[in-house]
C-alpha cells in the first residue's frame, strides 16, 4: 500500500458568514499555479451557506478541501484557527482570509521563498467598496482582476500601493528589500513551518479582533523566527467592508497581551494550542 505524501503547503482560510467572498477565494486557488495542496476552512461558527459553498467547491475540482468549524459563541477566531493547525498535513502553512483573493501565483511565490527558522510577512491590496460586484468569478479565472490597467481603470485611485500590483520580479525584489514597513505576522497574507508555529503553541485563544495576528509573530521574533517581506511578490484582493465587530475593550485587551508578550519576551503562550493542565 502506498504511503499518503504530504502536501506541499497548507492553507488555512478564516470566514464567518461570507459565502460569496469566499467563494471567490476558493476560486482563486482552484487557479493557482502550484497543484500540491490542500485547504482547511477555519470556519467561526457560519451558518450552513458557508458549508454549501465548500461543498459546492469540493465538487468543482480535485483540491483536498477540509472544513473545520466550531458553533457560533462570539469572536473566536483564534481558537478555529487553532484547531486548523492540528489538522493541516503539512509542515509548512499558509494562513489568510476568506476574502483575499489570491493572484495564481501567490503559493508559488510563498513556497519559493521559505527559510528554515524564517516566516514570509505579506499583505492584502485593498480596493475601495465599489468593487463589490466588480470583482467576478470571470475576472478571477482570466486573471484580469490582478491587472493593475484593469483596476485603476474601474476606480482604483493612485497610490505608492499600486506599485504591489506591478508584475516584474527585480521590480519587486528591489521594492521588498526596499521598504521600511517591518515584516510582522499579518493573518491576510503569511506563512511559516508548522514546527515554528507550534513551538510558539499557536494563537492567543485569549484575543479577539485587533492585532491578534501581530501577537503571535511576536513570541516567534522572541523564539529568534524572523520575518521575510515577501508584500511586494505574494499578491492577494481584498475589497474594503465595514467592520462593526471592533470595539475598545478588545483592542485595548489585546493590546495589553502584546505589551507583556514584548515586555516579558515570551516564546509560548500557555492560552494555544496546547492548553497548560
Amino acid at each position: 500500500m502506498a504511503i499518503p505524501t504530504k502536501p506541499r503547503i497548507s492553507v488555512i482560510i478564516t470566514t464567518f458568514n461570507a459565502p460569496d467572498e469566499l467563494w471567490l477565494v476558493l476560486v482563486g486557488y482552484q487557479m493557482q499555479t502550484e497543484r500540491d495542496f490542500e485547504i482547511l476552512i477555519a470556519d467561526d461558527g457560519s451558518d450552513s451557506r458557508t458549508a454549501a459553498v465548500v461543498e459546492r467547491f469540493r465538487n468543482s475540482c480535485d483540491i483536498e478541501t477540509h472544513h473545520v468549524w466550531h458553533e457560533n459563541d462570539g469572536f473566536r477566531k483564534c481558537e478555529i484557527l487553532n484547531r486548523a493547525i492540528e489538522q493541516a498535513n503539512s509542515d509548512y502553512l499558509l494562513f489568510t482570509d476568506g476574502d483575499c483573493i489570491p493572484r495564481p501565483d501567490f503559493l508559488a511565490v510563498h513556497l519559493r521563498e521559505a527559510e528554515p527558522k524564517r516566516f514570509l510577512s505579506g499583505t492584502y491590496n485593498n480596493l475601495p467598496e465599489s468593487f463589490k460586484g466588480l470583482i467576478t468569478e470571470a475576472n478571477v479565472r482570466s486573471g484580469l482582476a490582478f491587472r493593475l490597467k484593469w483596476l485603476r481603470t474601474n476606480g482604483l485611485p493612485f497610490s505608492s500601493k499600486c506599485l504591489r500590483l506591478v508584475r516584474n520580479k527585480t521590480f519587486t525584489s528591489v521594492m521588498n528589500r526596499l521598504t521600511t514597513t517591518r515584516p510582522t505576522w499579518n493573518g491576510c497574507n503569511v506563512s511559516g513551518w508548522k514546527s515554528d508555529i507550534e513551538a510558539v503553541n499557536g494563537y492567543d485563544e485569549r484575543m479577539r479582533y485587533g492585532g491578534l495576528d501581530r501577537e503571535i509573530g511576536l513570541r516567534m521574533n522572541n523564539l529568534g523566527i524572523r520575518g521575510k517581506q515577501i508584500r511586494f511578490k505574494a499578491i492577494c484582493l481584498h475589497v474594503d467592508h465595514p467592520r462593526g465587530y471592533m470595539n475598545d475593550e478588545d483592542l485595548q485587551r489585546n493590546l495589553s497581551i502584546r505589551n507583556d508578550t514584548i515586555r516579558s519576551k515570551l516564546t509560548r503562550t500557555p492560552y494555544g494550542i496546547r492548553r497548560a493542565a
